[in-house]
């Protein structure tokens, strides 16, 4: 390829260039396992701290002094398990909000509630809703949405508690907004120990939690980033392992 002239490396020539740049490594045999299982480009995001920010002749960026291969292991190894902590968070969180606005409405209003406008408080919304809904529950290869279009063809939409199955974050967030019963919404948010009302900014920021979720699985570093997530959320019981929502 024309203009790109850096060749591949062998692990143990790896470790060269890193010793060479200023990194100390205790043991190499041990630093070798690892860049053979971590990519050496992978890591290479946890290093950058680890760099002096002057660029030599050659173009490389040497390391300050102390840097230490294994505390760049450690910084990786934190972010990882900081990446599993927050994945099951979100996932918790997620599916005992699901499941909190299903069991409310359809256990008043029956399985269906979502398909009458009148238990919603702006009928553009409502109808926008559940149009999306309706789309989502025809082309979904989910095992529960096809039982249901198999054994109940004549249905345009499922029941409650399929539906919030299918409902993206975001779609679920206006759902729970559109409640024409605050005081219904109020039985949603007592779970959380919650107001109503915080419950529909809580449900909103899930669209955001989402966006978090999708940079986890898509980019190898998330130790640096600003989550920005409300203080409200960090005493929810669902963060806490061993706890029923």
């Amino acid at each position: 390829m024309m203009g790109f002239a850096k060749p591949a490396l062998t692990n143990l020539q790896q470790i060269e260039l890193l010793r060479r740049r200023g990194m100390h490594m205790a043991d190499a045999e041990r630093a070798q396992q690892c860049l053979q299982h971590i990519n050496y480009y992978r890591l290479r995001a946890y290093w950058l701290p680890f760099e002096s920010t002057q660029v030599q002749a050659n173009g490389e960026h040497r390391f300050l002094p102390g840097s230490d291969f294994d505390d760049v292991v450690a910084v990786y190894n934190f972010d990882r398990e900081l990446r599993i902590l927050i994945l099951d968070a979100i996932e918790r969180l997620e599916i005992s909000l699901r499941t909190r606005l299903a069991n409310e409405l359809s256990l008043r209003h029956g399985p269906f509630v979502h398909e009458d406008a009148s238990h919603f408080a702006r009928g553009h919304v409502w109808q926008q809703s559940l149009q999306e809904l309706q789309k989502e529950y025809q082309r979904s290869r989910e095992t529960f949405a096809e039982h249901y279009r198999r054994q109940y063809p004549y249905l345009t939409s499922p029941p409650l508690w399929v539906a919030c199955e299918l409902m993206t974050l975001g779609h679920l967030s206006r759902w729970l907004q559109n409640m024409a019963s605050p005081k219904e919404r109020q039985a949603v948010a007592t779970a959380y120990g919650l107001d109503e009302k915080v419950l529909v900014s809580f449900a909103h920021h899930l669209t955001v939690v989402r966006n978090i979720r999708n940079l986890i699985l898509a980019y190898p570093q998330i130790d640096t980033r600003q989550m920005g997530f409300p203080v409200a959320w960090r005493t929810f019981s669902v963060w806490h392992e061993g706890t029923t929502p």
